[in-house]
């Protein structure tokens, strides 16, 4: 027998060593979140993630599950059964309603007109989905007409189209185009990431069979949980598949089981993160929605009457414009970072820049949940019009 040799050059860390590894206490600076997201939590929603957990099949916990899935039938308005919160942010959400509904030689189409709609088509595809796309210019919204001819040339089993488009700020009309989905006889998919809780939205009247949301846009909720649902049409999709889910961890056919009567374990839920996400549903449903989307709507029209009073444009025009997202011109000549950076460094106010086709030309500011508040909406005037005096 050989016996080991020590190797010389390799010595463990001792004691002393782990003085090196210690580390300030955090201090995180006091910003306003003013950029596409995420948002400001609200306080309450904030005291609500720091409590005491318990075990994700808790009877108390079970409870809460019940509770954060009603409310978030209210916010979206509908009934679906399979209405969840899926465990990560909301790409994890995008991905969900992709990875069941998706089977690998699936037609599916994608109205293109800003940054999100070329990440539902990436995803669309590495689900073996043959992609199809319809495209406008970023900031603009698909017609009933363009929507008939895309389904009529592509014959989709899906129809993929994003209501608030955060890299633009543009609002997508949804009414009437379920009917055309039901013509052709495929599935309407909808993003409303930035939309759900600050922009009207009904998914049963509209017809939409699977929607996604984001929790730290107009929820005021940290990320890490998303909003998911599957109408019925959706479900019958999913139960008739011919080959598994190909994403395991989101599998509504397993998750399901969880957020259904059986409670069977499928992964640890974030226990904190639903009870933030509760919280900031009773917010939601304590304003009302009627409420809320006006709220929004009135401190929108502030920031827009203030940008114009300082001579500035906003990049989309104010029949689809978000309420929640604004995009504005950055005038000939201005450095859109270098704007950004002074009012980050010298105001503590985060706004977005541009992305894709429109980055260095606007930035994007964010009036979302809590954040929507006229004190809010004049502090940012205010700074913005010091800098670009500067």
């Amino acid at each position: 027998m050989i016996a080991a040799v020590p190797n010389p050059t390799i010595s463990a860390p001792t004691v002393s060593d782990r003085h090196r590894l210690q580390t300030s206490q955090l201090n995180v600076p006091p910003r306003l979140l003013l950029g596409p997201g995420p948002s400001n939590a609200h306080p309450r929603v904030l005291q609500a993630i720091g409590m005491r957990q318990v075990g994700h099949l808790d009877p108390c916990f079970i409870e809460l599950m019940n509770e954060v899935q009603e409310l978030l039938r209210y916010a979206w308005q509908t009934d679906n059964s399979l209405t969840i919160p899926v465990s990560g942010t909301g790409s994890a959400a995008m991905e969900a309603t992709l990875a069941n509904l998706v089977e690998p030689g699936d037609v599916v189409l994608v109205g293109v007109n800003g940054y999100f709609g070329h990440r539902m088509s990436d995803m669309a595809s590495r689900y073996g989905a043959e992609v199809r796309q319809i495209h406008r210019p970023w900031g603009e919204a698909f017609s009933l007409a363009e929507l008939r001819s895309a389904l009529e040339a592509h014959r989709p089993a899906i129809l993929g189209l994003v209501h608030a488009e955060t890299s633009t700020g543009a609002r997508q009309p949804l009414e009437g185009v379920s009917d055309l989905c039901r013509e052709f006889d495929c599935l309407l998919l909808v993003d409303t990431v930035t939309s759900l809780g600050g922009v009207p939205l009904f998914l049963d009247a509209w017809g939409v069979d699977a929607a996604y949301s984001g929790s730290q846009k107009c929820l005021s909720c940290p990320p890490g949980i998303s909003p998911f649902t599957l109408g019925d049409r959706a479900l019958a999709k999913l139960r008739a598949r011919k080959t598994p889910v190909a994403n395991w961890y989101l599998d509504m056919a397993l998750v399901g089981k969880y957020w259904g009567s059986d409670r069977t374990y499928h992964h640890t839920a974030p226990i904190n993160m639903n009870y933030a996400l509760r919280e900031s549903l009773r917010l939601v449903a304590e304003e009302g929605l009627e409420a809320r989307w006006q709220r929004h709507a009135d401190n929108a029209r502030l920031l827009w009457d203030g940008l114009a009073a300082m001579g500035l444009k906003c990049q989309v025009a104010e029949e689809i414009r978000l309420p929640s997202l604004t995009t504005v011109c950055v005038p000939e000549g201005v450095d859109a970072k270098a704007v950004a950076r002074r009012l980050l460094e010298d105001y503590n106010i985060e706004i977005g820049g541009g992305l894709g086709e429109l980055a260095g030309k606007v930035w994007r500011v964010g009036l979302m949940g809590f954040n929507s508040r006229p004190e809010t909406v004049l502090t940012l005037l205010k700074a913005l019009e010091q800098v670009l005096n500067h």
